[in-house]
This record gives structure tokens, C-alpha cells and sequence, in this order.
């Protein structure tokens, strides 16, 4: 299982970084970076006068066209080249520097060439594991990079069995703004805490370049209107205004840290189309991009050849900080395609095909590279939609080798002839491109699969989970089985004398119905879909042609369009097709995650009402990634991913309980029954559309307009000074606990004696329902925070809008509704049990109780624990609530580096054992036996647990690393990181 984790030290000895070691990592300059020299100030002052402040005191243009504006800064980058020329010298590898000639003359610039290792074995090792290999030898200094590293990766046929660990250093961070709050938030503590220590609060800055966007996750309070994004741009505002403001502040606070205004467009699809560098050209160093980023979908980027995944906050934050990246070299699992989509099947389909068949294979740890002579019939965009959705079928990258179509997409987008050409002549250069135009080398992998494209078929997902396909043809009869079969991923175990019930209710003066599987939300939504032209301009031709013959979508559906990007919307306008979406409900409500992070805002308060008092099994279909349950609306038990055209469809239809080839959607204005077959567009249609409506320009002057913010953003005020100044009345920034007791001695290895248990669980449980994203409930305890605060139930927010407050996303910790918890016999809930007086409460309330009595308590769980997005809250909120550690039949592999980094230990249960095959209710109180020394604990080791009750079991410890070892030995991530910076 692969690991990624953050340090400065990557050996047993646990040696602290050097100072020249840590600036090194200066060499990965933002194209903003230069700008922030404080030995400069006079002329920064001058410069920073024409131009936006929150662009970081820089004209930032197009991050592969510019070029860093130095004159103002030529004290700072003169120390930079003679650092560069330092590390030169110490590299070991330096021999192997090369120049990259252009074609016109005169060189592109230097970098470190595989080929001159001249080792047969490179030729032979997968595109992605070669990214691995040039990072290590362009870092190598024989401290934090050795050379003995460098061999790890070059034998990688041999030694990824080994579970062996290399340093890896990105290229850059990426946030959203959900996850930059936190991310600003602890280091905005940290400087406190290095302050308070004696420590240089200086010292906390970010050293490789940060991208941060303003996403924010648009709430869709109002829909169907022309007026739909202003409105709703305005209450996110509103809202969010202190919130952004905090980001604002951070901007300009930390050097190295770009921020992309709200409004802007999701972040996956604004790195896809603007951030992703593909090839870095730092000064005339010449390395490819890569990128960890705090969203699980990060991996999108690894559609356009940058090596991309999703990390947790607390790592991406360390490794701002300079702190290289431990990591399990991981198998890779070759994935050929061969043949092409038949006429009729989208990008959708295919990556929903795509992860059902990896989550059987199972990849999770791995990287998954694609091949094979099917790549050239993949739109980039399509390639972007299956790496999109790697955290899906559990890999940690979904990998795209680049080539021509790579290439032609960098055109499309604005890319400049120079740029690509650099690009290109790096990749062929360090034979990193794939031209399949040319005798292909056999690489070797951990595992093969194939796929032929011609057998995907349409399909959608769910009703609970996103690898849940079910074929089109079969909806109708898995439906029905779903509502037969017992409560679980595939059931609602409704009655059969139920299954017909009709809901009639009066919407807004007309009469209306709902049933089991109505479709109350269809929502055009996500990253995953919004970034592709060919489901974009699908969908308008669907509601075009179902406009033609006359159908229209019943009022009561709450439709929406939420589009990655404002490309999107200039070539819907372009093509026309925007208009029929409109008349259909589906109006553009903003640019951002809406829907598929639970943003769905409230329905209808008489759809509400029909739903609840009547048990409807009510649907929503969606365009998204992730419909766990309780995430996209409280009130959709029955939550499908599907393409865009099927959402109008969908739509259209009215319920997902229809066989689309038997049954009709509607009747026409003629009087006609019509079928999906009769608006459903052809592949030539859909392609001509993309060919004349999807333009260069339109790229390019999005992002031109992108550097230009909005009024709201331009207008925030924030303060200058570099120390942040918290309110403690504030609901959105308040200061964690984080580093209040912190001292310069680590507290050391502990176990856990006679805790309780907190929390008993099965299988699956996601990262939403430990931390939920979506609507505060009324009665949860963070509304009566909330309330108690001043703040009035139309401002509960979101939970993910309020993710910079401790103190309510404690209180948001465990809060799904959907929550099933053994303590609890089955009953669905927010709550537990409190185990010494049997009472029933709020998961916060019992685990308050628990803390004030100082009673220790821990977390049972089944297989998957934590799967879903890499939210580092749901590390941190149960930390706070005093969990000592989960005891799991397995871990998704962000959540549980996550669980390390907050001090919390993850306990794995051995082989064909679990809670129940033990006979664990819960009821017990559990003592974990860990040695008392760090230096008598290694990796993976095995430690006996014991009950009050008289059971012992052995489990697995998954410190994978000596690394971990050491964060838990200073009791999280970013307290080993201080005690290090201090002594430096």
C-alpha cells in the first residue's frame, strides 16, 4: 500500500535539514516568486503601485508564458544563481546537466538527461515512475536525496515489491479554497508558534510555489434564472466575505503563494487549462511539473502528462515549507486501450467503466499508467475525466504519458508555439514522449489490463457509491432491485406494498406528484465533466432537440449548470446551445463545485415536505464523482452519476425508475411518445459542435481577464501585517489548539490504556461521514454553536465554508445523518452511545464527556475507512475530539497518513479478522501496548491489544515509515516540522 507522507528527514538518524539544504529548494520558482525579495522593498513598492495586489506584486500572466520580471529584484536573484551554482556543484549527478538546444538556435536551457545514465533499465521503466526518477537526480545532494535513492527508483522491477522509500520532491502545491483556509490557518499558527519558542516565524513561508483557487464551491441558492451567478456570487460574498478576505491576507502575507479570485472556475480545470506547466522552465533549469495537491481529484492534472495526486492539508503544508516527501515507491499497473467508443457512448461512461474495473483489480497505493494504440482516440478531455476519478477506483494517479494530442490540447488552450515547442523538445530529449508514430518500447509494469473501448456501453453509477455501475439497459430492473433489497450500498429495503406509493403536493399553484425515484436535483456539475466540451455540447443538444419536440423539464426538478471554467460558457454561447439549456432549468448558477460537494442548496419547501412526510425515496442525478450518502442533499437517498446528456435526460424524464429503450421520456408537442434515442445527438454531431464552437481564444482571454479578479475580490481590504491578528469572536478564522501546549521537547511515544469506544463501524465509511462538507443541520451542535454566537440559521453556511473554525468543525466531526453506527443497532444518526452511563448523545457531546473525565477513547472500523476526499479534517476533528487511534480493517491511503500526521494511531486488524470475528461490540475498553522509546518501534510492526473484558488480539501498526515514526514521536506533522525549523 503506497504512502505518501512529508519530512525533512527520510533516514533512520532523522537528521535535521541544513539551512543551504532547505533554500535549495528555491530552485522550484513560482513565476511569481522573485517578486517578493524584502531586500528590495523600495523597488517592490514601486512596482507592486500598477498592479493587482492580489496577483502577489506581479503582472502574473500565463504561468508556461512568463517570465519573471527581476529587474526590481536583482540583489535576490543574483543570491538565487549563486545558490543554483551551490547545489550544482553538490550534486552528484551534475555531470549529467545537458543543454537543450532550440530548433531556431540558441537553447531552451539545461537538465538533468536520463538517457546520459546510459542504464538500460530506464528505458524499460513506466513514464510515470521516470518523473519519480529525474526528481531524485535533479535533488540529489546525498542528504535529503542520496544516490543510493536514485538506484532505488532506476531498479524499480525489483525493488517496488520491496516496500521500499524514496524522497520525492513536487513541483508545486495546489489548493482550493475549501482546503487553503485550513492550509493558511495553521501556518498562520505556526509563525505564532515559532514566535512564542524563540524560533524565526520567517522561516514559515512557502518554498516551493503554492496555487491557490478561489473556487469557492458555489451553494446554489438560486436556480433556473438568468440572474442565477451574479445572485448567487453575491450571497457567497455574503457568506464568505471574512473568509476570503483570510486568503487575501495570506497572499500577501507569505511569499510564493498565488491566489486565483472566486469566480474564476473549479481548480482542477483552471490547473488543467492554465496552471499545469507540463515542463517547467525555471531560469533556464529545465524539469517536469509535478504537483500534490489538498483535493483528492488533483489526479485530473495527470491527464495532460503532469505527475498530480491529492495529499492531506497538514502534508501539502509541510511540504511548503521545503520538507521533501517520503513515499512508498509504488507499483504501477499498466492499463492498454485498444480500439474506440462506439457512437452514442461519452467520456462518462467510459471512466465509470474505467473504475469499476480497477476497483476489482484494485490499484489502491498504485499508480495506473494508460497505453496502448486506443490513447490516440481520446480527446485530452477524455483522458482528463478518467484521471479525474482516480480517487474513485482508489490508484494515486491515473496516468497519461504525453503526447500529440497532449500537445495539440496545450494549443488549443492558449499555450504559446514557444512554450509547446520547449516542451517538446524536453520530453523527446529525456525520452519521456510518447510518439506513437514510432516503434513503441516495452515497459515493464506491476500488473497489466486491457480494455477495448468498442465495449463500453452507456452506464451510470450509484445509488450510494461511484464504482456502483449499473448499464443504462439495466436501471430499470437494478432499481426496483434497490428498493427490494435491504439497507445497504444497493438497498432501501422499502416495502412491496410501498413501492407504488404517489406523493401529491401543490407546487407553487399547480398540481404535482413525487414517487420512489423521482428525480427532485439534476445537476450539470463537477470537474470531472464540466472540463469536457464533447458531454458539455452533448447535453445542449440534447435539450435542443428535446426543445424541438416539444419537452420540457417538470418545475419541481431543482436544475443547475455549474461550469470548471468560463470557457465553457463562451463556446455553449458560441455554439447556441446555451439558450436550449436555459429553457430547460439547466441556467449557469456560478463557476465552482456545486452539487457533487453537497452544495446543492435547499429544495423547495413543498418537495421538502413531500419527501419527508411521505419516506420518498427521492433521486438526484448528477454529472459528478462522489454521491456517497448524505452528501449531495439530505434529502436524496438515491444519488446517480451521470454524463451531461443523461442528466437532461434525466431531467426530462422525471425518475430514475425507466427503461430508456422500452419506455418513452415524454410526449411530444405532436402528440407523439419520445425516446432517448429520438434527442440523443451522434458522435459526428457532438464533434462537429467541438470543432466549431471550442476556440483558442477563448482560452486566452479567459485567463487573460482571470489576472483582472472581480469587484467584490478587488474591493476586500486585509491588513499587512505578516502575523495574523485572530478574533475570538469570529465564527469563519479562529486560532486551533493546535501548538498552545507545544514545547521544544516532543512528548514522545505513547500507548492507550483502557480507552472507550467512541464509535463502532462497518465497511466504507468515507471521509463525509467523518467530516461532513455539506448543510449544518439545525439541531447538530455546531447550529447550537452557532446560535449561541449570534449567527442565524439562514448563515449556518456550509461546513466546508466554515472549515477555518476549530471549534465548529469539531462539532462537525462524525455529523453525517446518514451516519450507521454499531453502538446504535443499526439506527442511522449523528450520535453514539456514551458507554459508562449507556446514554444516547450527539457524537461531540460523548466525546466532550469523555475529555472532561480525561478518559482516552478510540474508533472501530471496517474495510476503506476514510475513503473519499483527502480531507484533513476528518484527521484533525477527531483529534480534537480525543480519538488516541482507529483500529480498521484497512485504511485509503490519504485518510490514514492523514490520521499519522494529527498524532493518531491507525491499527490494522490482522487477516480474516475483524470487530465481529473477534467479537468486539464496543462495550470494552481497549488498551493499546506500544513501546515506551521511539527507537524500539519500526515499521509495520505488530502490537497486542487488550479488552477489560479479557480478549487480546494482535494488529498490524501502520507507521509505514521511519518518517511517521517521527511525526508521531513529536506528536504530529507540523510539530516535528517546527522543532526542526527552530533548530535550524
Amino acid at each position: 500500500m503506497m504512502y505518501i507522507a512529508t519530512s525533512s528527514v527520510l533516514r533512520s538518524t532523522r537528521s535535521k535539514i541544513s539551512s543551504s539544504s532547505l533554500s535549495r529548494t528555491l530552485s522550484n520558482q513560482h513565476p511569481s516568486s522573485a517578486s517578493r525579495s524584502h531586500s528590495s522593498a523600495a523597488a517592490a513598492r514601486s512596482f507592486c503601485s500598477s498592479v493587482p495586489r492580489w496577483s502577489h506584486r506581479i503582472d502574473w500572466r500565463s504561468p508556461v508564458t512568463l517570465r519573471p520580471q527581476i529587474r526590481a529584484f536583482a540583489p535576490f536573484i543574483e543570491r538565487f544563481h549563486r545558490k543554483m551554482a551551490t547545489i550544482a556543484n553538490e550534486n552528484p549527478f551534475k555531470g549529467n546537466l545537458t543543454s537543450l538546444p532550440k530548433p531556431s538556435g540558441g537553447e531552451f536551457g539545461k537538465f538533468y538527461s536520463l538517457p546520459s545514465l546510459n542504464d538500460p533499465r530506464i528505458d524499460k521503466l513506466p513514464y510515470s515512475i521516470k518523473i519519480l526518477l529525474e526528481s531524485a537526480i535533479r535533488n540529489c545532494d546525498n542528504f535529503q536525496v542520496t544516490k543510493e535513492d536514485v538506484e532505488k527508483i532506476i531498479d524499480w522491477e525489483n525493488s517496488y515489491t520491496k516496500q521500499v522509500e524514496i524522497p520525492f520532491k513536487p513541483a508545486r502545491v495546489l489548493l482550493q479554497d475549501f482546503t487553503g483556509v485550513p492550509a493558511v490557518v495553521d501556518l498562520a499558527c505556526m509563525r505564532d508558534a515559532m514566535n512564542k519558542l524563540g524560533g524565526d516565524s520567517n522561516k514559515i513561508n512557502p518554498l516551493v510555489p503554492v496555487d491557490l483557487v478561489v473556487d469557492h464551491s458555489v451553494q446554489v441558492d438560486v436556480a433556473r434564472s438568468e440572474n442565477a451567478v451574479q445572485a448567487n456570487m453575491e450571497l457567497e460574498f455574503q457568506r464568505n466575505k471574512e473568509r476570503f478576505a483570510f486568503l487575501k491576507w495570506g497572499s500577501t502575507a507569505f511569499r510564493n503563494m498565488l491566489v486565483v479570485p472566486p469566480g474564476s472556475g473549479i481548480v482542477h480545470q483552471v490547473n488543467l487549462e492554465y496552471l499545469g506547466r507540463v515542463v517547467f522552465n525555471n531560469e533556464g533549469l529545465l524539469y517536469p511539473d509535478s504537483v500534490v495537491g489538498t483535493d483528492s481529484h488533483t489526479t485530473m492534472i495527470d491527464g495532460l502528462g503532469v505527475a498530480g495526486w491529492g495529499v492531506g492539508g497538514i502534508e501539502a503544508e509541510a511540504a511548503m515549507l521545503g520538507q521533501p516527501m517520503s513515499m512508498v515507491l509504488p507499483g504501477v499497473v499498466g492499463f492498454k486501450l485498444s480500439g474506440k467508443l462506439q457512437d452514442g457512448v461519452t467520456a462518462t461512461d467510459l471512466v465509470l467503466t474505467v473504475t469499476q474495473i480497477l476497483r476489482k483489480h484494485g490499484v489502491v497505493g498504485k499508480f495506473v499508467e494508460f497505453y496502448g494504440d486506443g490513447m490516440g482516440k481520446l480527446s485530452l478531455a477524455d483522458r482528463a475525466t478518467i484521471a479525474n476519478m482516480s480517487p474513485e477506483y482508489g490508484a494515486t494517479m491515473g496516468f497519461f504519458p504525453v503526447d500529440h494530442v497532449t500537445l495539440q490540447y496545450l494549443k488549443l488552450t492558449g499555450r504559446s508555439d514557444e512554450t509547446v515547442s520547449m516542451i517538446e523538445s524536453y520530453l523527446r530529449a529525456n525520452n519521456m514522449f510518447v510518439d506513437y508514430n514510432e516503434p513503441q518500447q516495452d515497459r515493464v509494469y506491476s500488473s497489466y489490463l486491457e480494455l477495448n473501448l468498442s465495449d463500453v456501453e452507456p452506464c451510470i453509477s450509484g445509488p450510494k457509491r461511484p464504482h456502483d455501475r449499473v448499464p443504462l439497459k439495466e436501471m430499470k430492473a437494478d432499481w426496483h432491485s434497490c428498493l427490494d433489497n435491504k439497507v445497504g450500498f444497493k438497498g432501501f429495503a422499502i416495502p412491496k406494498e410501498a413501492q407504488g406509493k404517489v406523493a401529491k403536493f401543490d407546487f407553487q399553484g399547480q398540481p404535482a406528484e413525487l414517487k420512489h425515484g423521482s428525480v427532485v436535483i439534476a445537476a450539470i456539475t463537477s470537474c470531472t465533466n464540466t472540463s469536457n466540451p464533447s458531454v458539455m455540447l452533448g447535453a445542449g443538444l440534447v435539450a435542443k432537440k428535446a426543445h424541438e419536440l416539444g419537452l420540457q423539464v417538470k418545475p419541481w426538478v431543482k436544475t443547475s449548470l455549474a461550469p470548471g471554467s468560463g470557457v465553457v460558457t463562451k463556446y455553449l454561447l458560441q455554439s447556441g446551445l446555451q439558450k436550449y439549456l436555459n429553457e430547460q432549468g439547466f441556467n449557469i448558477v456560478g463557476f465552482g463545485c456545486t452539487t457533487c460537494i453537497g452544495n446543492s442548496g435547499d429544495l423547495n419547501e413543498s418537495v421538502s415536505s413531500a419527501i419527508s412526510e411521505n419516506d420518498i425515496v427521492a433521486a438526484a442525478v448528477l454529472s459528478g464523482n462522489r454521491n456517497f450518502e448524505g452528501r449531495v442533499h439530505p434529502l436524496t437517498r438515491a444519488n446517480y452519476l451521470a454524463s451531461p446528456p443523461l442528466v437532461v435526460a434525466y431531467a426530462l424524464a422525471g425518475t430514475v425508475d425507466i427503461d430508456f429503450e422500452k419506455e418513452p421520456i415524454g410526449t411530444g408537442k405532436d402528440g407523439k411518445n419520445v425516446f432517448l434515442r429520438d434527442i440523443w445527438p451522434s458522435n459526428e454531431e457532438i464533434a462537429e459542435a467541438v470543432q466549431s464552437s471550442v476556440l483558442p481564444d477563448m482560452f486566452r482571454s479567459t485567463y487573460e481577464a482571470i489576472t483582472k479578479g472581480n469587484p467584490m475580490w478587488n474591493q476586500l481590504e486585509v491588513p499587512v501585517d505578516k502575523l495574523y491578528s485572530w478574533d475570538p469572536k469570529s465564527t469563519y478564522i479562529h486560532e486551533p489548539p493546535y501548538f498552545k501546549s507545544m514545547t521544544m521537547d516532543p512528548p514522545g511515544v505513547h500507548g492507550v490504556k483502557d480507552a472507550y469506544c467512541l464509535l463502532n463501524f462497518g465497511d466504507s465509511i468515507t471521509t463525509d461521514h467523518i467530516s461532513p462538507a455539506g448543510n449544518i443541520q439545525k439541531d447538530s451542535p455546531a447550529a447550537k454553536f452557532l446560535v449561541e454566537h449570534g449567527v442565524e440559521r439562514k448563515d449556518f453556511n456550509s461546513y466546508g465554508s466554515r472549515r477555518g473554525n476549530d471549534e465548529v468543525m469539531a462539532r462537525g466531526t462524525f455529523a453525517n445523518i446518514r451516519l450507521v453506527n454499531k453502538l446504535l443497532n443499526g439506527e442511522v444518526g449523528a450520535k453514539t452511545v456514551h458507554i459508562p452511563t449507556g446514554e444516547k448523545l450527539y457524537v461531540f457531546d460523548a466525546a466532550l464527556r469523555y475529555k472532561t473525565a480525561g478518559q482516552d477513547t478510540v474508533v472501530l472500523a471496517g474495510a476503506e475507512y476514510g475513503s473519499g476526499s483527502s480531507r484533513d479534517w476528518a484527521a484533525k476533528g477527531p483529534m480534537l475530539l480525543g480519538v488516541k487511534a482507529v483500529i480498521a480493517k484497512s485504511f485509503e491511503r490519504i485518510h490514514r497518513s492523514n490520521l499519522v500526521g494529527m498524532g493518531i494511531i491507525p491499527l490494522c486488524f490482522k487477516s480474516g479478522e475483524d470487530a465481529d470475528t473477534l467479537g468486539l461490540t464496543g462495550h470494552e475498553r481497549y488498551t493499546i501496548d506500544l513501546p515506551s522509546k521511539i527507537s524500539e518501534i519500526r515499521p509495520g510492526q505488530d502490537v497486542t491489544v487488550t479488552t477489560d473484558n479479557g480478549k487480546s488480539f494482535t494488529c498490524t501498526a501502520r507507521f509505514d515509515t521511519e518518517v511517521e515514526l517521527a511525526y508521531f514521536n513529536n506528536g504530529g506533522i507540523l510539530p516535528y516540522v517546527i522543532r526542526n525549523l527552530i533548530k535550524q
